[in-house]
């Protein structure tokens, strides 16, 4: 059975990107080899990748035209992809299926063996995950930088989640990586 981690990166007050869709200049503040190294274990760990609509049309622009080289493009562009539309019917990204039933296609992919699912960016997706059980981990990537404003990680939610701390990991330049594990409802 494959895992469902979700990883995002945020500033310390919570937020995953600025005021404006796509705002991600404190990324700069986490960046480093330490981060760089974990994006390519993702890539050697991940069967699947999964975003929603918004967080794939900029992954596929960035990626599909980044001049840099090296590992996580080459993941980036190869692993096989799984977008959250309502609106999208398919894409021309390599290895990439469009699903308006995100839970449904998550909940029978977990089912199979094999290489782990991972979640980037996406926090309205994060939420549905979350709200349906599907969410096995989460990690973290809080960077030492607050931005004043911007879209939180994680949505206002009447219902109480708890987690259990997997691994707390500070990096050189001050970054800590929190990896949770996702208690189910009980």
């Amino acid at each position: 059975m494959a895992k469902v981690i979700v990883w995002n990166l945020m500033t310390l007050e919570g937020f995953f990107e600025g005021k404006e869709k796509w705002d991600l200049g404190f990324h700069g503040d986490a960046w480093g080899d330490e981060l760089s190294e974990l994006s390519s274990e993702f890539g050697r760990k991940a069967g699947l990748l999964v975003f929603g609509r918004v967080t794939y049309e900029g992954m596929k622009a960035y990626w599909t035209s980044a001049e840099e080289e090296g590992e996580t493009k080459i993941f980036m562009n190869a692993l096989p992809k799984l977008v959250a539309s309502r609106s999208l019917t398919g894409s021309d990204w390599n290895n990439t299926t469009v699903t308006a039933d995100i839970v449904g296609e998550i909940t029978r992919r977990k089912a199979e063996a094999g290489k782990d699912i991972y979640v980037f960016g996406s926090a309205e997706l994060t939420e549905s995950l979350l709200a349906a059980g599907l969410v096995d981990e989460i990690m973290i990537a809080v960077a030492p930088v607050t931005i004043g404003q911007g879209t939180p990680l994680f949505k206002p939610n009447a219902q109480k989640r708890r987690y259990t701390l997997l691994a707390a990991r500070p990096l050189k330049n001050g970054t800590v990586i929190l990896h949770y594990g996702v208690k189910s409802a009980a």
